[in-house]
């Protein structure tokens, strides 16, 4: 199975770009995001940006730098993906991918765009969770960089910027989703995480 695991900044159009990938290639899409809302709710905690974040990071105490891969991949063995790969949106750090790499060969496509971009983006979206204010924003880009995302984003095999709008970047996920379909990353993807 191959992993196709999306990275970026909140905001920065990831969960836009693992559709479009998904919907190429016709695989299933798994939000690492909703792992950690779903454990911030098993733990009866309100859903705000800020018991996120401490979840996220109390999760990887608890259980080392690639929890949510890991639970992730507990719901893989109870209900197992049936395709030749999969797609998964909201990768946050090197040992994520590292541990993905159980399931198959793993390609990390990043996602970026300016800090004013994105903040308008979550404003925009206004999903359970998201930060409110730019303070707030701030907070949790510092907080995803202290889970090693700006690492797994450096080593990414693929990046796209999001700073041309929507179109675009759906037509780049087509162009990489492809790229990886027929071969093209198969040398590249999966080798040194």
């Amino acid at each position: 199975m191959i992993v196709i695991g999306v990275t970026g900044m909140p905001g920065s159009g990831k969960s836009v770009v693992a559709r479009r990938i998904g919907e190429t290639l016709s695989w299933p899409v798994y939000s690492m995001g909703d792992v950690v809302r779903r454990e911030v709710e098993r733990r009866g905690l309100p859903l705000t940006s800020h018991n996120i974040e401490a979840v996220a990071r109390k999760l990887r105490e608890e259980m080392g730098e690639d929890a949510v891969a890991r639970l992730l991949m507990e719901e893989f063995e109870r209900d197992p993906p049936r395709t030749p790969g999969i797609v998964i949106d909201g990768m946050r750090s090197l040992a994520e991918a590292r541990a993905l790499r159980a399931l198959g060969p793993v390609c990390v496509v990043a996602v970026h765009a300016s800090p004013m971009s994105r903040f308008q983006r979550v404003l925009r979206r206004g999903r359970r969770g998201d930060a409110a204010s730019w303070d707030q924003f701030i907070e949790r880009d510092l907080n995803n960089l202290a889970l090693g995302i700006g690492s797994l984003i450096a080593l990414a095999d693929y990046m796209i910027v999001n700073e041309q709008g929507v179109d675009h970047a759906l037509r780049e996920a087509q162009r990489i989703a492809r790229m990886i379909r027929d071969g093209e990353g198969k040398s590249c993807c999966g080798g040194r995480y």
